[in-house]
């Protein structure tokens, strides 16, 4: 396969993926307004975020790399695909089993251990949802491999549709306004996309095999250090907050922070659209000499969007923040700084392709640490003098730090020959873009109208220079004929 017919491909999945994530984040926002506005206390949003944030720790524990094992021996013919998918499927399966069986057991003393004491059935149901989330990765994986993108995508959104309808059913029209009724909602979502997706990925072929379990979890388990460390990046700060900020209203600004940074979260959802399209494109291509010329061009691209969404969400933010109710309106100055983060996080995840596909995967696991120190001092010291400002500030430092070190080593162990020019250009782009607007809304006063129609202006620069630079309108599809030049 060209070069050309690879990125072609790379952006095909990635838009199907892309589509699917965006609608599905999409939809997700819509639950945000409806907690902020239904809740009765930001108390209440603050309880979701910090539960929601330790089952996302879990999810990476519970899958310990296995995704990424899957996707690396797969491809390989020592085992074999199927051997690969039995053995990767069986283990999740009894893993997760046991997890699940294991909560439910000991649900009391966990729960007094988070301090959820009074709420032991909180942390019940979304365990054991992570721990059905766990096991239907690998099925996920495999349609992922199989390049099954309408499959993938569409069983993600049934999960969105039926977690909304949940939702609505409990809140709207039956009035039940807890917390309780919202992670009942997500299990019973959860368990029936499982149901539905298991008659499509059940193993067919191969044997589960000891050896290859082993050849798995001697690559995967330096992952899970390196996707421990990397989800406690992510989530640490929602995760340490109430038991770091000293005062009463702990929960009130988790709440507010939390809800704050789902506006942001329009970049997270680019991030891993691209993500669900590279990573097996990345291990297919492995052996094709040209493939370091095609990861320089993905990261260009993928620097290049992530700048143009990073500003409609800052030129429009007085929109956006109408996702949630007014009273969490004073933690909208942290979306900057959260979108910041986002790129960076984005830029490094697509530098760590060089130690997963050397198999030094050593090196993930110590730019992760590394990260995790770094958030962790930042937090120790900063929650308990300026709150969640610290929170996100220690996220964006984090990333950046581990994304120049990727970097630089990266290029040592396998360079590529990213474009850092054109990179470069684009990055003095969006930040004299930005300067100037908040320039002008900081020493002008002028209304919302006003400055997003400044916005407007300032985005209309950064899409000429795309347009005319590097993305030209006719190499759009169907309607790129119209924009040829004779």
């Amino acid at each position: 396969m060209s070069e050309a017919n690879a990125m072609k491909g790379l952006a095909k999945d990635t838009a199907i993926y892309g589509l699917s994530s965006i609608i599905g984040k999409f939809l997700n926002y819509m639950l945000v307004p409806l907690y902020t506005y239904s809740l009765a206390l930001t108390d209440d949003y603050g309880i979701i975020t910090h539960i929601y944030a330790w089952t996302a720790l879990l999810l990476v524990i519970l899958t310990y790399g296995m995704e990424t094992g899957f996707f690396r021996f797969a491809n390989r013919e020592d085992y074999g695909a199927p051997t690969i998918y039995k053995t990767a499927y069986w283990t999740l399966f009894s893993s997760s089993a046991f997890f699940a069986i294991f909560v439910v057991i000991f649900q009391h003393p966990i729960a007094n251990v988070l301090g959820y004491s009074n709420h032991a059935e909180f942390i019940s149901i979304m365990f054991v949802t992570v721990a059905i989330d766990a096991f239907a990765s690998i099925p996920f994986a495999y349609l992922r491999y199989k390049k099954r993108p309408l499959l993938f995508a569409g069983l993600k959104l049934l999960f969105v549709l039926l977690n909304i309808a949940f939702n609505l059913l409990f809140i709207v029209v039956l009035g039940k306004n807890e917390v309780y009724y919202v992670f009942l909602s997500n299990i019973l979502a959860t368990s029936i996309q499982t149901l539905c997706l298991l008659p499509f990925t059940l193993p067919v072929g191969g044997q589960f095999s000891w050896p290859a379990l082993r050849s798995m979890l001697r690559y995967s388990l330096p992952l899970l250090i390196l996707g421990v460390a990397g989800i406690m990046n992510q989530t640490l700060d929602r995760i340490l907050f109430p038991y770091l900020y000293p005062y009463e209203d702990a929960d009130a600004q988790l709440g507010i922070y939390g809800a704050c940074f789902k506006v942001a979260m329009v970049m997270m959802m680019f991030t891993q659209a691209f993500r669900y399209a590279y990573e097996p494109f990345v291990f297919a291509k492995h052996k094709d000499k040209q493939s370091v010329e095609t990861y320089a061009d993905a990261m260009k691209y993928y620097i290049i969007f992530s700048y143009l969404i990073m500003l409609i969400v800052i030129f429009y933010l007085d929109i956006f923040r109408y996702i949630v109710k007014s009273n969490y309106w004073e933690g909208l100055k942290i979306v900057p700084i959260v979108l910041w983060t986002y790129i960076f996080q984005g830029v490094y995840f697509n530098l760590s392709f060089w130690y997963k596909l050397t198999d030094e995967t050593k090196w993930g696991a110590y730019f992760s640490l590394i990260g995790l120190v770094i958030t962790l001092v930042l937090q120790i010291i900063g929650v308990p003098l300026i709150g969640y400002w610290a929170s996100c500030g220690s996220s964006l430092v984090c990333y950046f730090c581990v994304m120049l070190l990727s970097y630089f080593i990266g290029q040592k162990k396998a360079p590529i020959p990213y474009d850092l020019k054109c990179i470069a250009s684009y990055t003095l782009l969006t930040i004299g873009l930005l300067a100037v607007y908040y320039l002008i809304r900081h020493y002008c006063g002028l209304n919302m109208w006003l400055m997003m129609a400044i916005g407007t202006v300032l985005l209309a620069v950064y899409l000429v220079v795309l347009t005319r630079k590097d993305f030209p309108l006719s190499g759009l599809p169907v309607v790129g004929k119209y924009f040829n030049r004779k």
